[in-house]
């Protein structure tokens, strides 16, 4: 806070008075100012002169006394001097006490300051006591000592108040003081307890550089324009509880070495401290709490800025009510951070925060965004959130965790941790100790409690766990280790579209699967693509191909595997050669068509419903082809021919048997139907009919056992994968 102008020389320049001065203390003489019409100050008039100088005083008068030492008795009087009548107050006009000197106590109790009070450079040795002393107009006691108690109390001050550099050696009680306009308390030193309970101000406050070597009290204080604490020292305890700050509350590099208590606090724009009520900002950015710091049940209306402050013991933020942005970006808790119960109305910044112990963070409710980025956990942790997104870019976990969510959506991307991490949706809202349910009214407007991952990309996958969470817009490309990933629970992937779709004129019908979202966002991106499949949004980047989602499936289907869920990890297998079957990069076009077939007959092996329908097609081609061309037209008669040699003897016979006749007329007939049907239902089984069958009928028959047992095969094979265990 700047001086405001003086009416008077701030370098002692008065003509100083020669009477009464010890040399061995004050070489110089007295200091004090004459007395108007004298040539030496109050102190040391003659007793007669002091009398006729006292009685011409008025009520409302200047006095001028720079200088000059007073006793208890000496000021007493010049004060009795000064009492109004009606109201038993003294009155003063201009006050003029730069550099005097108190040496005992100090008694301005109830005193009426009507204009500018100087009392700078003053030093009270003894009491001095301002108790609901009336300040009019400036007070300053710029770089002024109080070397015993100094009593504000109730006082007020209605224009400038300025106490900068001034010395408080013993207590200084301000408690239920005014101040109306600006109180600057900059590079003050409060040597002992500093009392500020329940003192209004109206103006701006300003301690920056202050030193509390003791208790600071600001207990139930109002702050109703600026208040500054920053690069302030509290040496002992700071005491904060139910003070409001209606303005912006800078801590920037304050210093905590002991306890912080805000309890209660209430921030309302941007702000910090315990039943304090900050109504507007509240920024202590780069303060260091080496002790305690309690804001337990404080309230910030507005921005609550504690970027890069130091937190050496615990930090307590149970049942606190951020409703502006918090910000604990590069924050650093070396011990216990508690925010149970906490609520996050908005974004809570905690971007390259550090917790250096073990730490259990919530159960807390973040109805914005809850910002892990770049943080790093050393200890093992446990964090109970319900918030709407989490984001963990690039967060380090150096031990185990446990993450337990409610109704967010997260983004891993890249987080890195060498120890198992668990990921689990948790179905009921948070219980706390006392057996309450933790209130979650400030996402009443989520669709559902479901926690659903957006990305996995660049995670060590090796010690992941995921339990019960929606991995339908989960991004796995890049993904190491993603063969051993566990899946625990009911972890949901999307699905293809439903129902009947047309593609150039023709039907297309997607059998139900669980699919990846980077498989959505490619088939979206097709020219030929048809509706219900998603595409990856604006701003999205990368474009991944179905060479880089085949591995993808394929580590997913093993993961599944090695749980024992060989029927889940179907449908990893289904996308795993779908995506062979459409990379045009790594496949070739033999094999490709090869894929086709194999897809197109039976679903790769996965579709008993395709392989059966074929082989029932199959199994009527066979029968109708065998009843136009592989049933003879009758059963061939056997002959028997032989030779009577003469004379007799043995007789040898040759059976001979005619060639079957391709058929004429009506071929289709149910005895025909009946033949070719016995020849098709033995080529299924891989048998032969053994009946007499045309040239055409023989071949058809050979097609039928080679084609129709492997559907046969094949269906079977996609039974057993979807009930095998």
């Amino acid at each position: 806070m700047s001086s405001p102008p003086s009416p008077v020389p701030r370098a002692p320049s008065w003509p100083y008075c020669a009477h009464g001065a010890d040399p061995a203390v004050d070489p110089a003489g007295c200091r004090g100012i004459h007395v108007p019409g004298h040539t030496a100050c109050l102190a040391h008039l003659s007793d007669a002169d002091r009398d006729a100088y006292l009685a011409g005083l008025a009520p409302g008068n200047d006095i001028d006394h720079r200088g000059t030492p007073f006793t208890h008795s000496l000021l007493a009087a010049l004060l009795d001097a000064l009492r109004d009548p009606a109201t038993g107050h003294p009155r003063v006009g201009v006050t003029r006490l730069e550099h005097a000197r108190f040496t005992g106590d100090a008694r301005f109790d109830a005193v009426v300051f009507e204009q500018v009070a100087w009392f700078e450079k003053a030093t009270f040795e003894a009491v001095a006591g301002f108790e609901t002393a009336v300040f009019q107009s400036v007070a300053w006691f710029e770089e002024a000592t109080f070397v015993a108690v100094a009593r504000f109390t109730s006082a007020v001050f209605q224009g400038v108040a300025g106490f900068e550099r001034v010395s408080f050696r013993g207590r200084a009680e301000f408690s239920s003081a005014a101040f109306h306009s600006g109180a600057g308390f900059r590079s003050a030193d409060f040597g002992r307890v500093a009392g500020f309970e329940q003192a209004v101000f109206r103006g701006v406050a300003g301690f920056e550089q202050a030193v509390f070597q003791d208790l600071a009290r600001f207990q139930h204080a109002g702050f109703h324009d600026r208040a500054r604490f920053g690069h302030a020292t509290f040496r002992a305890d700071a005491r904060f509880g139910s003070v409001v700050f209606a303005g912006v509350a800078r801590f920037e590099h304050a210093t905590f070495r002991t306890n912080a208590w805000f309890e209660q606090a209430g921030f309302h724009d941007t702000a910090v401290f315990e039943s304090t009520a900050f109504r507007r900002m509240a920024v202590f950015e780069s303060a260091v709490f080496h002790d305690a710091a309690d804001f337990s049940s404080t309230t910030f209306q507005d921005t609550a800025d504690f970027s890069a402050a130091a937190f050496e013991r615990i930090a307590g933020f149970e049942s606190s009510t951020f409703q502006g942005t918090a910000e604990f970006s590069s924050a650093v808790f070396q011990r216990t951070a508690g925010f149970e119960s906490a609520i996050f109305e908005r974004d809570a910044q905690f971007e390259q925060a550090v917790f250096e112990a073990a730490t259990s963070l919530g159960p807390l409710v973040c109805a914005g965004q809850m910002t892990l980025s770049e943080a790093v956990f050393s200890g093992p942790v446990t964090l109970m959130l319900a918030t709407r997104r989490l984001a963990c870019r690039r967060t380090r976990w150096s031990s185990t965790a446990e993450l337990r969510l409610r109704h967010a959506t997260v983004d891993f991307a890249h987080a890195v941790f060498e120890h198992p991490l668990t990921i689990a949706a948790e179905a009921d809202p948070f219980v706390l100790p006392d057996g309450q349910a933790v209130a979650e009214e400030a996402l009443a407007d989520t669709p559902d409690a479901r926690t659903r991952v957006n990305s996995l990309r660049g995670v060590d996958a090796a010690h992941l766990v995921l339990a019960d969470v929606d991995l339908s817009g989960c991004l796995f490309t890049g993904t190491v280790h993603l063969d051993q990933l566990r899946l625990e629970g009911t972890c949901t992937f999307a699905e293809v579209p439903p129902g009947t779709h047309w593609r150039r004129l023709r039907p297309v019908r997607f059998t139900q699967r669980r699919t990846l979202a980077e498989e959505h966002h490619w088939r979206a991106g097709q020219p030929s693509a048809v509706r219900g499949w998603r595409s990856a949004g604006p701003g999205a980047t990368g474009h991944v191909t179905p060479a880089q989602l085949a591995p993808v499936y394929r580590s997913l289907r093993k993961a599944v595997e090695d749980a024992k869920n060989e029927p889940g990890a179907a449908d990893f297998y289904y996308g795993e050669m779908e995506m062979r079957r459409h990379d045009r990069t790594g496949t070739g076009p033999a094999e490709r068509r090869l894929l086709h077939c194999y897809w197109l007959l039976s679903g790769y092996g996965l579709r008993a419903s395709r392989a059966l329908g074929w082989l029932a097609a199959a199994m009527l081609v066979t029968v109708v082809l065998l009843m136009g061309f592989g049933v003879p037209r009758d059963s061939p008669e056997q002959k028997a021919t032989g030779t009577v040699p003469p004379g007799g003897g043995r007789v040898t016979f040759e059976m001979t048997k005619g060639d079957p006749q391709n058929p004429t007329g009506n071929r289709f007939t149910g005895e025909r139907f009946e033949q070719a049907l016995n020849v098709t239902l033995n080529s299924v089984v891989f048998r032969s009919s053994g009946q007499d069958l045309t040239t055409a009928g023989t071949y058809i028959e050979m097609a039928s056992r080679l084609l129709e047992p492997t559907l046969l095969a094949l269906a079977v094979l996609a039974l057993r994968g979807r009930i095998k265990r």
